[in-house]
């Protein structure tokens, strides 16, 4: 090997040391970046000419790559919208809200919160994508293998929600020793679909031995019970008693109110009126009274809720996110799908976490989490990064070393050149 060629060859080996330090640095800079793949540097040796002629020269390229299925530590974070994969899949994300199809990218950086526009982003600005679904968390899409079907997760529009009452559970005791013919005033609330209360006043008949007659009256404004919001159909339900005091039946059974032509615009409510188990003592019963002025101290619970502001997102280990509202209501607004890839070895390195798709890593498939080789969702967690700084610092020393050695044939080889040509002077 000529000098020439001993200089060149030190130059490649300073020049791979120095992607390699470069790359060291990245690794410590990022040994706290969510998700962060450790940079590894290999290198090569390139021979040109013909081997073991005068005219061979050996050099040194430094490549790097990322283990990007290796998984960092997962730990818990105290934020509801912070969300982990335990596995190999990645998120589908976007650069921008409006992106589909191929313009898509993943990540496994789950660093999610609310922007100012109401999406969903992580720590680098990429949106979530995910699927619409309904309030029981029903996905939309027919056909959730198409990133077309994703849309960026917003919640701007969700800025309230209301519960219309379904059921309403009753509990008293109707006094045994009351005289047939009299009767007790009662009361319950029901929530209407805008989330407006209503009155429906009871009235509790003894018709008989063992036998009442409920009477419904028409429901009115909890805020104004002088004006009348609608019609309730039926209006009269007949009880009875076994001799034991639990209940024995009611017609019509079930009991199965409807509450038409509400004056605030709601649509009309289907009400299930809760009053026991037939033969228990759960909900109606029948016996003496403990007090010597008879009455009806009577408990209901309606699963109805009035009008409540958004207070919350969630996203849970099945990945589906959850909006959760000031009034107690929950719904499901959106589905995180997990994406997979048979090489993600080969995924190309856009910037960051960001990675896309490519032929080396083979085509995506969409999973729901824990699905395939998609992996489970850590619900209010992170992924670490999987730089060892320890390991780090013995890549720097070792490299350091290498650069020296090379400074060090470059200066030697400098101080040849010179002594040849002092010679030829």
């Amino acid at each position: 090997m000529s000098l020439s060629s001993a200089l060149s060859t030190a130059v490649s080996g300073l020049t791979a040391q120095s992607v390699a330090l470069s790359s060291i640095s990245e690794n410590i800079a990022n040994a706290s970046t969510t998700a962060y793949k450790t940079s590894e540097v290999s290198f090569q040796s390139l021979v040109s000419g013909a081997m073991g002629s005068n005219t061979s020269t050996s050099s040194v390229v430094a490549k790097t790559s990322q283990a990007l299925n290796v998984t960092g530590t997962i730990s818990s974070t105290s934020v509801s919208t912070n969300v982990a994969i335990d596995g190999s899949g990645y998120f589908v994300v976007a650069s921008d809200p409006g992106d589909t199809g191929s313009e898509l990218v993943y990540s496994r950086n789950g660093s999610f919160s609310t922007d100012s526009d109401g999406y969903l982003v992580n720590s680098e600005g990429y949106y979530l994508m995910g699927y619409a679904t309904d309030s029981d968390g029903n996905i939309l899409t027919s056909n959730t293998s198409d990133l077309t079907s994703l849309s960026a997760i917003n919640l701007d529009s969700i800025s309230g929600t209301a519960k219309a009452t379904s059921t309403v559970t009753m509990a008293a005791n109707l006094p045994a020793d009351t005289v047939t013919g009299d009767s007790y005033d009662t009361s319950m609330e029901i929530i209407d679909s805008l989330g407006v209360s209503h009155t429906v006043g009871q009235t509790w008949t003894k018709t008989g031995d063992n036998t009442w007659t409920l009477s419904l009256s028409d429901p009115t404004l909890t805020s104004d019970s002088s004006v009348t919001s609608g019609t309730i159909s039926p209006s009269t339900v007949n009880v009875t008693f076994n001799s034991d005091g639990s209940l024995a039946s009611t017609d019509p059974s079930p009991v199965d109110l409807s509450i038409t032509g509400l004056t605030t615009g709601a649509a009309d409510s289907a009400i299930t009126l809760d009053l026991g188990d037939t033969g228990g003592t759960d909900g109606l019963t029948q016996y003496a009274s403990t007090s010597s002025t008879l009455s009806l101290s009577p408990t209901f619970e309606q699963d109805g809720a009035n009008y409540g502001e958004l207070s919350g997102i969630t996203i849970d280990e099945s990945g589906l996110v959850t909006a959760n509202f000031d009034n107690g209501v929950s719904l499901a607004i959106y589905q995180i799908p997990v994406a997979t890839f048979s090489n993600p070895n080969g995924l190309t390195h856009v910037s960051g976490t960001v990675y896309d798709e490519n032929s080396a890593a083979g085509q995506v498939h969409l999973n729901l989490p824990g699905e395939g080789s998609s992996g489970s969702l850590v619900a209010s967690a992170l992924e670490g990064s999987t730089t060892d700084t320890a390991t780090e610092f013995n890549k720097m020393i070792i490299a350091q070393q290498a650069y020296s050695a090379a400074s060090q044939v470059i200066s030697t080889t400098s101080d040849m050149f010179d002594t040849l040509i002092q010679a030829v002077r």
